[in-house]
């Protein structure tokens, strides 16, 4: 059995001064959370940080601490975090947490920019 590819997340502007969009690919997981918190907390803290989940299979508790902890770090210090792209695997999973309460939740990135 072959392991997981790493999760990989690129740092893009978005079309809002601001706005940083982190397109995240890959499973967010135990294995992974360090690359995943690492990318959140470097380059500064934009206004608003959306996370385009389109190419996230999957998110373990590990990964789910990993968004909640940036959600507070982010209303901690004045700023927003929304998710886009959330497949029905992974939003499954922030319902039965009931983290969907907490997380701003939209379809697209195009959504999560205009909101």
């Amino acid at each position: 059995m072959c392991a997981a590819a790493p999760v990989t997340i690129e740092r893009l502007p978005g079309k809002s001064s601001g706005t940083v969009i982190f397109r995240i690919v890959g499973a967010i997981t135990l294995g992974g959370a360090h690359i995943v918190r690492s990318a959140f907390r470097s380059g500064g803290l934009p206004g608003h940080t959306i996370l385009d989940m389109s190419a996230v299979p999957y998110v373990d508790s590990a990964g789910m601490s990993e968004i909640i902890s940036h959600e507070i770090y982010c209303r901690d210090h004045g700023a927003r975090l929304t998710l886009a792209h959330v497949n029905e695997r992974v939003q499954s999973m922030f319902r039965i947490t009931r983290l969907h309460e907490v997380l701003h939740i939209v379809d697209t990135v195009k959504h999560a920019e205009s909101s």
